[in-house]
């Protein structure tokens, strides 16, 4: 994004006001390489496809904001890879992760991690180091760094079933487990914010799999981690948290962490979401992406977008999807969320100047 783009995000996301609603989307390896016929071996190991690739998405969307702005990612390999999990990649899909734990007690055993050296964190981190340079001559800044939470790296190091299975069976050991991972996701960021540079103002969190937990369990073994995260960064920086699994049980719980703004999925409606958790956190969805971004028309993007808008009358609320940009979301479905940005930011505008002074 450009400087002025993360000033307008930010601005959305603190909740201190602006003129206009911003339209932002999460883009990332999921639909990128696909949507510029590359394969994700080329948009992963290749420097320079990387950075043009980029280059054409914010050249083509020059009036969207994508975050959380050059990213280098590897899918959700980068963690695992880090700890030594076996990670498998593709020509056409990001890749996947086989677990490393047979056995939880064995998370004692596991590596103290060490980002400048260990696994693609170190590829990632000289990605960042060789480009940034070459990225801020093109106009463009790296404000915001980002790591899958401690949940979903545990999830991938134990295997899903086996880790919602120790929740119940083992709840202890799940803690240690966590402590862990939650430790390597703040070091991973902060080792991105120190590859960077001074231009780093904000963290953005992925982790789904606390959306599989009941609220008893969120307080248990989510809510602990998430606040010690954001706690471990300026309290002035923006703290984005992404979870497209269901968020209902603990919503109310979530706006507390220390987050800013929250990007969730697909079935939670934004109004729900409003009336539940207020202004005490920004808001940032919530267009069905695959039903409606990727598989319906134009025009139902559009009407999604402004009963988006509608219902929370653009107050600390940035456009997004319920999601990142999935595979196949075609331009034109792009371009008509856009295209309801401008109307009802036209719209707004007209109100405030035609509404009689007191």
């Amino acid at each position: 994004m450009r400087h002025e783009q993360w000033s307008i995000f930010k601005c959305a996301a603190k909740r201190n006001g602006g003129s206009e609603v911003p339209l932002s989307l999460i883009v990332d390896s999921p639909w990128m390489p696909g949507y510029l016929g590359l394969t994700h071996h080329d948009y992963y190991f290749d420097p320079e496809i990387w950075f043009q690739a980029n280059l054409r998405i914010v050249q083509e969307f020059p009036h969207i904001i994508m975050f959380p702005s050059w990213w280098v990612e590897f899918g959700m390999a980068i963690e695992p890879s880090a700890i030594g999990a076996r990670i498998n990649f593709w020509l056409d899909k990001p890749p996947n992760l086989h677990p490393l734990l047979q056995r939880l007690e064995e998370v004692d055993q596991l590596p103290i991690i060490d980002p400048s050296t260990d696994g693609l964190m170190a590829m990632a981190l000289h990605r960042y180091r060789s480009m940034k340079t070459r990225i801020e001559a093109a106009g463009f800044t790296i404000p915001v760094v980002a790591a899958r939470g401690p949940l979903c790296t545990a999830a991938f190091l134990r295997g899903l079933t086996a880790f919602m299975m120790d929740l119940i069976d083992n709840p202890e050991q799940v803690r240690r487990l966590l402590d862990y991972t939650t430790d390597i996701t703040v070091r991973w960021l902060e080792a991105q914010a120190r590859t960077i540079g001074e231009s780093v103002e904000g963290i953005f969190v992925l982790d789904d799999i606390v959306g599989f937990l009941s609220r008893d369990h969120y307080l248990k073994f989510a809510d602990p981690y998430l606040r010690r995260i954001c706690d471990s960064f300026p309290s002035d920086w923006v703290k984005v948290y992404h979870n497209d699994a269901n968020v209902s049980p603990f919503l109310e719980d979530l706006a507390g962490t220390g987050f800013d703004l929250l990007n969730w999925g697909k079935k939670l409606d934004i109004g729900e979401v409003r009336g539940r958790v207020g202004q005490r956190i920004s808001l940032m969805g919530n267009v069905n992406p695959l039903e409606i971004g990727v598989n319906g028309t134009p025009n139902d993007v559009k009407k999604a977008a402004l009963d988006s808008l509608a219902k929370t009358r653009g107050q600390a609320h940035i456009l997004s999807l319920g999601g990142g940009v999935s595979p196949g979301m075609p331009k034109a479905n792009v371009l008509a969320l856009l295209e309801a940005t401008r109307e009802f930011n036209a719209e707004r505008h007209q109100r405030v100047v035609t509404e009689p002074r007191a």
